[in-house]
């Protein structure tokens, strides 16, 4: 079968995103993973390593420590802030005597001490000319998995042969506990180039948006094997949080920041439990690529739906972001 949405393989990233928010884990006879309530999870788009991007990433997470994570804020905490936050003490010390001995000079420890005191995830004070730091709460062990996931929504046999040369790279790395494939469902019974070219190490999800996204929507027809880490768990574990940090703070639903939703043609529309972008001049779903100021249909707001909080305080482009932010909040 096909759909729209493998038309474009963004638009389909955004179904699976949805129908992972919704179903993940899959489930089957054969799964050897069960949902629990020991588990929670979150999900995110195109991340990675300079060496490699993924085009969803779902992080596993225990629900106590996720919760716990909130009282650092929204925002991503990048690999200065990480060090600054899980090292910083109960009570007052200075931060030099705090930290643990960097490997770059402390002068940018000390700017990630400032930037997390704007922040307000650590506390300082000044005692004489030092700077001394205390924690606002212990940082939590709030990651269980890293899992993820490649989209090719029409997967021929050249595209899965270009593909198994990315998925080998993440196998022999083994900094995702699982890699996946999820592709369209087509009409054979196996779906023949998956099951010939790619890694027997990926799973491969099989996924059928016909009648839009719900939890239903996706189905495992090969799965994964829990993968070895190349190097050590300490060197996975700090590099699987700081990717679970990115999907924190970013998650899936902001395209809107490369797309143009103060365009006025520029909509929310459902796609089953999906709500995705929608263009209204061309009666499509359009692409980040597609949906930007070169556009030829582009138009911005009238000044009007920006101004006396008609229809929408900001105008629609401003309440899109808005809701768009709300929902991902939501479902953090």
């Amino acid at each position: 079968m096909s759909h729209p949405a493998a038309d474009s393989e963004f638009r389909y990233e955004l179904c699976v995103c949805r129908w992972a928010e919704l179903a993940w884990p899959p489930t089957d006879e054969e799964s050897t993973t069960q949902p629990t309530n020991d588990t929670t999870h979150i999900v995110a788009r195109q991340l990675g390593t300079q060496q490699r991007r993924w085009d969803t990433v779902i992080v596993e997470c225990d629900p106590e420590g996720l919760a716990a994570r909130a009282a650092f804020g929204d925002d991503e905490l990048d690999s200065d802030l990480l060090h600054v936050v899980r090292n910083a003490p109960s009570e007052w010390v200075w931060y030099r005597d705090a930290l643990p001995e960097p490997d770059y000079p402390w002068r940018y420890v000390r700017e990630a001490v400032h930037r997390a005191a704007d922040r307000g995830i650590v506390e300082t004070r000044r005692e004489g000319n030092r700077i001394e730091i205390k924690r606002i709460a212990p940082y939590p062990d709030w990651i269980q998995r890293l899992i993820a996931i490649e989209n090719k929504p029409d997967l021929d046999a050249s595209a899965a042969d270009r593909l198994a040369d990315q998925l080998s790279h993440d196998v022999d790395v083994g900094l995702a506990d699982e890699v996946w494939v999820a592709t369209a469902e087509t009409d054979a019974t196996v779906e023949p180039a998956l099951l010939e070219a790619l890694p027997v190490e990926a799973g491969i999800l099989t996924t059928d948006f016909t009648g839009g996204v719900d939890g239903d929507a996706a189905s495992v027809a090969w799965h994964p094997t829990t993968l070895t880490p190349t190097h050590s768990s300490e060197y996975r574990a700090s590099r699987q949080l700081e990717l679970a940090e990115r999907a924190y703070g970013r998650g899936w639903r902001n395209y809107q920041t490369t797309m143009r939703p103060d365009c006025r043609h520029f909509q929310l529309r459902r796609d089953g439990r999906l709500l995705g972008p929608w263009c209204a001049a061309k009666g499509c779903r359009q692409s980040t690529a597609e949906c930007s100021a070169s556009c030829s249909a582009f138009e911005p707001e009238p000044p009007a739906w920006r101004t006396k909080g008609w229809p929408i305080e900001g105008g629609p482009g401003a309440g899109i972001r808005q809701l768009l932010a709300r929902r991902a909040d939501r479902n953090r």
